[in-house]
């Protein structure tokens, strides 16, 4: 049976083994930031203390996945939650609620059939167009099946296919894959196995 296409960016499925319980930390965005995060995004630290998205073919190390955020809207001075941020919001209390533990296995869709050859390699991402959804604000991120190598800076390691029944088939494209960040900020990348 064929996959569904639905790309949904990273969804955090454990930890530890154990199933995940929503464990995530706060982190800060800079007012006025100029692209718009989407839960499932992968996301960075930069100097000045904040996050933004990472993009693919980016390098560097990653800190997590972005889960949605808070800030007071400047137009009407409300507090919003969302999952998303929209690029450019000028707030200065731009609050984001990242799944930054290293050991958090995230289950991706693949951008096209996902060979078992080539579990615990390492892959980028695919930005698609657009990014993510303004109205559910989840995000479109893929995994790049065409990425897989053993560099240690790419950012996903494939660790299992998913189990998934609707997305599981490792014949045709869109297969749903377990990952880990790879090269995570707490926790540097290393080569992947060929």
């Amino acid at each position: 049976m064929a996959n569904q296409d639905a790309p949904f960016g990273l969804r955090p499925v454990r930890v530890n083994g154990s199933p995940f319980s929503n464990q995530q930390n706060r982190y800060r965005i800079a007012a006025n930031y100029n692209t718009s995060i989407f839960q499932g995004d992968l996301v960075k630290v930069v100097t000045g203390g904040g996050i933004e998205r990472v993009a693919a073919g980016g390098s560097g190390l990653i800190l997590g996945v972005f889960n949605g955020c808070t800030y007071t809207d400047p137009t009407s001075g409300k507090p919003v939650f969302s999952n998303y941020y929209p690029a450019s919001t000028n707030a200065s209390d731009i609050i984001a609620f990242v799944v930054d533990a290293p050991d958090t296995v995230f289950e991706v869709q693949a951008d096209d059939a996902f060979p078992v050859a080539d579990l615990f390699g390492n892959f980028d991402i695919v930005d698609n167009s657009p990014v993510g959804d303004t109205t559910s604000g989840i995000s479109n991120m893929e995994l790049d099946v065409t990425t897989g190598a053993t560099t240690a800076t790419l950012p996903l390691k494939a660790i299992d296919v998913s189990q998934d029944p609707l997305n599981s088939d490792v014949a045709t494209a869109n297969t749903n894959v377990l990952v880990v960040i790879n090269n995570h900020l707490f926790s540097a990348g290393t080569a992947g196995l060929a």
